[in-house]
């Protein structure tokens, strides 16, 4: 298709579809009820019976209605099968060209970007599940659960370790009815309708999005932390806040695949303090007093949460003695973690 051929398929789409709120609300009514007269229709609307005539020679000239000129004038429904087919072909001819002369733009976000729009909050969420290369992190709706079913059924199978947790609970699926090991190890619910949308990747790429931001509302919005240091201010939310205020629907209770990596030092805790036997760490991370990068190698001693989940610490026997390791942020821990991988038998290679 030339350009001017692209130029004027895409006017003529858009002049079919170019419908006001007269137009619209006037072509919805004949629909209803197959043949009307301007009086009627002005009855059965809020549209004032001088602007009556206008509206409908216009739905006449793109064809969605017509008028039959007796008196008074009746205007007519036309089949939307018929009214639409040619379009229809059209329309895919027109997406299909397009696409042809679509360039991708670049959409790799900044490490922290702000968002108003619901389709791009959607596919931040997409490209954050797609993207976990160990483990994920999700707080859902249930009808997001569902649009996502299979990309998470996707990702189980791939191996990743992925945690739900929903809200509303008294909406979520039927555990006897969705087979929610097939998306998660573990599913939680939570009560009411204030919990945010979030999701996390390997502890770092976040989303924290307003439920009215996913509704349309322009007033609000989501945060992306793309690769950021920032991200682990939406995971330590997500596992302190929202987490541990929920209640379980589902868990698979499979013993655990090791050696295991873990973005997040609370979740790994929360996995070690569940199972027997000894567990061995390799730890990637900085002193917290100097900055200087660190390797930790050794058996876990202890693996434990201060009050209120606030402070998380591994403690881990080296060579070189005990070691206290934290996570992001860490401040009383000797080592702040940026990867833990957990094995049984020995000090798994990162």
């Amino acid at each position: 298709m030339s350009g001017d051929d692209l130029e004027a398929s895409l006017e003529r789409v858009i002049t079919r579809f170019n419908l006001g709120e007269y137009e619209i609300t006037a072509y919805l009514t004949v629909l209803q009820h197959g043949e009307l007269t301007a009086a009627e229709i002005s009855e059965n609307t809020d549209i004032p019976q001088p602007r009556v005539y206008d509206t409908v020679r216009s739905l006449s000239d793109v064809g969605l209605v017509e008028l039959k000129e007796s008196r008074p004038m009746k205007v007519l429904a036309v089949d939307p099968r018929e009214a639409f087919g040619d379009i229809q072909s059209s329309l895919d001819d027109l997406v299909e060209d397009l696409s042809a002369r679509y360039t991708a733009p670049a959409r790799e976000p900044e490490a922290v970007s702000l968002v108003k729009s619901r389709p791009t909050i959607l596919r931040y969420l997409e490209d954050i599940i797609e993207s976990a290369e160990y483990e994920l992190t999700l707080s859902l709706t249930p009808s997001l659960l569902d649009r996502f079913e299979s990309r998470l059924a996707g990702r189980r199978g791939d191996g990743i370790a992925t945690e739900i947790l929903l809200s509303p609970a008294d909406q979520a699926p039927d555990p006897e009815e969705f087979d929610y090991h097939s998306v998660a190890t573990t599913v939680k619910g939570r009560r009411g309708i204030t919990t945010p949308v979030v999701a996390v990747a390997d502890g770092n790429y976040s989303l924290y999005a307003t439920r009215e931001s996913l509704r349309g509302e322009t007033d609000r919005y989501g945060v992306i932390f793309n690769r950021s240091e920032l991200g682990f201010l939406v995971s330590g939310f997500l596992n302190t806040v929202l987490w541990t205020t929920a209640e379980v629907i589902a868990s698979d209770g499979k013993e655990l695949p090791f050696p295991r990596r873990y973005g997040t030092i609370r979740r790994c805790i929360s996995d070690l303090t569940t199972l027997d036997g000894e567990f061995y760490a390799t730890i990637e991370g900085r002193d917290v007093t100097t900055g200087e990068s660190w390797i930790v190698e050794g058996r876990v001693e202890e693996a434990s949460f201060g009050p209120n989940r606030e402070i998380a610490t591994l403690v881990i026997e080296t060579a070189d003695g005990e070691i206290d390791v934290g996570g992001q942020v860490a401040t009383y821990e000797d080592i702040e973690a940026y990867e833990i991988c957990i094995g049984r038998d020995g000090p798994p290679s990162i």
